[in-house]
């Protein structure tokens, strides 16, 4: 695989200095012209010892407008980032739409060093190459441009290149005994670099094995790339958005919709057949005196529970979806009326502002993973892909129907880490909706509760109920099932949700 770039191929120092004058001019105009569009771009930059990796980034910065350059390197973890899943400091740095991101030690160090020092085996280490994929995959279905540099030298070239370095009085600092160690290791670093490129070079983010041992070389193959890879992905985008404007132009026109005000006395259209909704015995209740017992037996488990949880590290996280009045507000309250204040947060999530449109939706969802022992509880979630934008038409279909092996695999990593994961449905029947919009009408201090938007909900309750149906079917795992709760009573819903918590994290402070 290394032969091609172990050709010894190089620049005239004169060619060299022609070519750069160009290069950066048009660097710096296609660099202006991402500005404006609606995808970052992702550079991965990788490599063996001494094939300039650093370099690169240096040249990359000097040659463009760096202010538009978020450059990040990675060691080992710190303890923030080591008590939140893996690719949480990921997430966190991603660049945002217009922006270059450029990645050294990135997501592939971990794997690939655990590799070569034997600490995996093949088998996990292609399982943790594959979580790579998906999450590249992820990015590029989104629109971003995912471009991959491995930076090689041969065993002879890496060994002088190395000897260069200590005999410079300002380089020699660069040189250490774990760059000796690794060279040494040369033929082992090469099979799992070459195990890591052929697993992980796909169409959506390719890898370009670039010759490392003239500066001058590596430096215009790489800015070239980059400038020509640039251009033909705003190309392609314009062209997909000229397309799917035409679409959108034509269907409009088709449908023609008539706008009207939500109706607050237009029977519910409900759907013909059985979902995973209808199916619920809404007529479960519990009596007050019973419930005033139980929900004080409750807390006071939770409010034990969740200090054992804390010392020992162990993370919650808690979603809570249903229709609109519900009782989300009120099942969060009784639960964080039994915890430290200190230990948990409430996370409410609307429609995304500027930033957050700006990136990937996942995004603001894992900026918020907590540290180890606290409390995150999530008043709408990601699941509004699937839900509010699919039924509003905000996520075209193709982005939404995607989402469900993207939630799945996000959720994934949060229980892989070790945190507890629980996924609130909580459901009302129309007839038990209405009766509470009503009411939140006629009280003073609950009006502000009550929107339009809601009684146009209302109206949407089949496209509704039909999205938490495959919702429910498509991401409701092993690893993250769903609850769904019976809502029409609010204390047995209260009840079951607490019941629900409390038994997850015993089970999970029980296990090793």
């Amino acid at each position: 695989m290394f032969e091609t770039a172990e050709l010894g191929r190089s620049i005239p120092k004169k060619d060299f200095e022609e070519k750069v004058e160009s290069l950066r001019i048009e660097l710096l105009s296609i660099q202006q012209e991402l500005r404006k569009c609606d995808f970052p771009v992702i550079i991965v930059v990788a490599g063996v010892d001494g094939a300039g990796k650093g370099s690169t980034v240096n040249i990359l910065n000097e040659w463009m407008d760096s202010r538009w350059i978020d450059n990040n390197a990675y060691v080992r973890q710190s303890d923030e980032e080591s008590e939140r899943p893996a690719y949480w400091r990921y997430w966190r740095d991603l660049p945002e739409n217009g922006k270059i991101g450029i990645f050294l030690s990135s997501w592939y160090s971990a794997p690939f060093i655990d590799r070569v020092y034997d600490k995996i085996d093949q088998a996990e280490y292609d399982e943790r190459l594959d979580r790579i994929k998906v999450f590249e995959k992820t990015l590029a279905d989104d629109g971003a441009l995912v471009l991959k540099f491995w930076m090689h030298l041969g065993k002879d070239a890496q060994k002088k290149r190395l000897k260069k370095l200590e005999k410079d009085e300002f380089q020699a600092w660069r040189v250490t005994e774990t760059d000796w160690k690794h060279w040494r290791m040369y033929d082992t670093f090469v099979d799992a670099a070459e195990r890591l490129i052929m697993r992980t070079s796909k169409g959506h983010a390719p890898w370009s094995i670039v010759e490392g041992a003239d500066m001058r070389y590596r430096s215009i193959t790489v800015a070239e790339q980059i400038r020509d890879a640039i251009k033909r992905h705003i190309e392609v985008r314009n062209t997909s958005k000229a397309a799917q404007a035409a679409f959108k132009k034509q269907h409009d026109a088709e449908a023609k919709p008539v706008k009207k005000k939500a109706s607050k006395d237009a029977p519910v259209n409900t759907l013909p057949y059985a979902t995973v909704l209808s199916t619920l015995d809404m007529s479960q209740s519990i009596e007050k005196e019973d419930y005033k017992k139980e929900i004080k037996a409750l807390q006071g488990r939770l409010n034990l529970l969740a200090r054992q949880a804390t010392e020992k590290g162990i993370s919650t996280v808690l979603v809570f979806e249903g229709s609109d009045a519900a009782g989300k507000g009120g099942n969060i309250r009784r639960i964080t009326a039994s915890l430290d204040a200190r230990s948990y947060k409430v996370l409410p999530f609307a429609a995304p502002n500027d930033e957050e449109r700006a990136h990937h939706y996942l995004w603001r969802f894992w900026r918020h993973m907590s540290r180890a022992g606290r409390i995150t509880i999530f008043d709408r979630s990601w699941y509004g892909r699937v839900l509010v934008e699919r039924v509003e038409g905000f996520a075209r279909e193709e982005e939404w129907r995607r989402a469900y092996g993207e939630i799945v695999d996000f959720e994934d990593q949060i229980v892989d880490h070790g945190t507890v994961l629980l996924k609130f449905w909580i459901h009302i029947d129309p007839d038990e909706q209405l009766a509470r919009f009503k009411a939140r009408e006629a009280t003073p201090w609950k009006q502000w509760k009550l929107t339009d938007e809601d009684w146009r909900n209302r109206e949407k309750w089949a496209e509704y109920e039909e999205a938490v149906n495959d919702l429910v079917e498509k991401t409701s795992t092993s690893n993250a099932p769903w609850t769904l709760v019976e809502g029409n009573d609010k204390k047995f819903a209260r009840v079951k949700v607490l019941r629900t918590v409390c038994d997850a994290l015993e089970a999970r402070l029980k296990q090793k």
